[in-house]
């Protein structure tokens, strides 16, 4: 699957970063923008993280590890998805960096997914991830 394009969303939320972040790092949170995913992960860098959840009437176990973790400012995580098709292998990984910058009292949070094959797949990724980082924009300046 190696590729070299990467799909990129930005959005600004009307909050503090750090609600942001504790909208990104909270597994209640995870499960309402993430599509009614289950997170499992303590967020060590190194350690694993886990999503589990149906799709499309299938159920499925994605998994990755935590690259990088610096509260409110940048998230990295592999990820893979055995929905995918691909073999399990570090190529077929995806890597979500997840940044957020200080806009005048409001968040920036940009989400980018790499390594997609082409640049049909990666805008099909941005349309899903336009959509999440949506909802994260809505339940953060909500609650």
């Amino acid at each position: 699957m190696t590729g070299k394009y990467v799909a990129t969303s930005t959005i600004t939320i009307e909050a503090p970063a750090s609600r942001v972040w504790s909208v990104l790092t909270d597994p209640a949170a995870i499960k309402k923008f993430m599509f009614g995913t289950e997170v499992a992960t303590d967020w060590t860098v190194g350690g694993p993280i886990v999503w589990r959840g149906v799709w499309d009437g299938k159920a499925y176990e994605d998994r990755g590890s935590v690259l990088e973790f610096e509260p409110g400012r940048r998230l990295v995580v592999t990820h893979f998805s055995p929905l995918s098709g691909e073999e399990d292998a570090p190529e077929n990984c995806h890597t979500l960096t997840w940044t957020l910058g200080d806009r005048a009292g409001a968040t920036q949070l940009t989400l980018s997914q790499d390594n997609n094959t082409s640049a049909e797949e990666a805008e099909h990724s941005k349309g899903m991830w336009d959509s999440l980082v949506k909802s994260v924009k809505a339940i953060a300046e909500r609650d």
